[in-house]
């Protein structure tokens, strides 16, 4: 019967969720910049009985629905930033903003939960408990993200959360939902290293110390972190994405900046990736005569799921869906997400919300120019937050 009700209260809301989040696609904002995105999510709360925040960390918006029986709190998240990419799609609704583009999926996030807000809102005689609609800032700006600004700002607290739930659309079928326990998304750490040498005419390479040359053997010795100081039954990336040095064809530079990312899944293996990178470093700079500095920033923590929660959600929407639409993923993904941040706190579950479609198949991954997901997926994401929720409350 519950079930009912919601397919039934999503179908009577949901042109309106799609229009939304067609709008917020085609004014996408960056991270912090998110003001016409908060107004909107606000504008669309209105009327629906719940207890509104707005400002919290720093752009984010909470809303609070409490049931009328006494019970738990479940936090339902979604992230509401875009990215600094020019769209490429043909879409009627594409960007009206130059250089920035919901590339990642954040605006069917931030639709879906206000669709789960208006479904839930009428629904509160079977609540038993609260539940927090958190519409979160910053999620794309590593190493900060939003989440840590919301969680100084009490997000977790009046009333106390007891579990959070988060999706992300995904490169998988729609109709299919992902989620396992344990690790889900990689840690995410930032590497800055600067090969110093000493100038000299390229004609004459013995009168200076050439920091080319010791950059390309510190990008080389990096290589070995992975294959021969981590065990081959654990895993972890170190990637070098920015190399900037030289003024000129024939002038040996005295300087090379590097910079990279550290994606790691277990705690043992992030532990060791400063100490070991930075000994890499320090000895083949050693050897060819160059100085260097040296910056290890973390980033976003591993994204783990809660074993019980996680156990509680997946039969969750086993019993909505189907046991053979809830795929149960072997391993995590090396992509981060600031949610992690609020693992650290509360049992959290992060799973993942298929979009992918004979629609789109070409063009459904995230973090790109021309990703497209498919908007039937919102309906489907309403109702697992819906569900899971509220079976988790009883």
């Amino acid at each position: 019967m519950t079930k009912e009700i919601i397919n039934k209260l999503i179908e009577e809301n949901l042109e309106k969720v799609i229009d939304i989040r067609r709008d917020i696609h085609a004014n996408p904002e960056l991270g912090m910049e998110e003001n016409r995105t908060a107004e909107v999510i606000y504008d669309n709360l209105q009327g629906l009985e719940l207890k509104i925040q707005t400002r919290v960390g720093k752009t984010g918006v909470v809303a609070l629905l409490e049931g009328d029986k006494e019970g738990k709190t479940i936090m339902l998240r979604a992230d509401m930033d875009a990215l600094p990419i020019e769209e490429q799609t043909n879409l009627p609704y594409k960007s009206l903003n130059k250089n920035i583009m919901h590339a990642c999926g954040h605006d069917f996030h931030t639709a879906i939960l206000l669709g789960a807000a208006k479904v839930l809102s009428n629904m509160r005689e079977e609540i038993k408990g609260n539940i927090k609609f958190v519409f979160q800032p910053a999620e794309e700006c590593n190493p900060t993200g939003g989440a840590n600004y919301m969680i100084e700002d009490g997000v977790l607290e009046n009333p106390k959360v007891d579990a959070a739930l988060a999706l992300h659309v995904w490169d998988i079928p729609l109709g299919k939902l992902a989620l396992k326990p344990g690790a889900m998304m990689a840690q995410s750490d930032r590497i800055f290293i600067k090969v110093k040498g000493k100038s000299a005419h390229g004609s004459a390479p013995h009168q200076g110390t050439d920091a080319i040359v010791g950059a390309a053997h510190v990008i080389t010795a990096l290589q070995t972190i992975v294959s021969r100081n981590i065990s081959p039954l654990d895993s972890g990336v170190v990637t070098l994405g920015v190399i900037q040095g030289g003024y000129r064809y024939n002038v040996i530079p005295d300087e090379v900046n590097l910079e990279g990312t550290v994606r790691t899944f277990a705690p043992h293996v992030a532990a060791i990736m400063p100490g070991r990178i930075e000994t890499v470093v320090k000895n083949v700079c050693e050897a060819l005569g160059c100085g260097y500095e040296f910056q290890y920033v973390y980033g976003y923590p591993l994204t783990y799921n809660d074993e019980t929660l996680t156990e509680q959600v997946t039969e969750s929407l086993k019993k909505t869906f189907g046991e053979e639409n809830i795929i149960i993923p072997l391993n995590p993904a090396t992509g981060a997400e600031d949610f992690s941040f609020f693992n650290k706190h509360v049992p959290c579950t992060f799973m993942w919300l298929g979009c992918k479609s004979e629609l789109n198949e070409d063009c459904c991954v995230v973090h790109n120019p021309t990703f497209t997901g498919d908007e039937r997926a919102i309906k489907i994401g309403i109702e697992a937050l819906c569900n899971t929720a509220l079976d988790l409350l009883k």
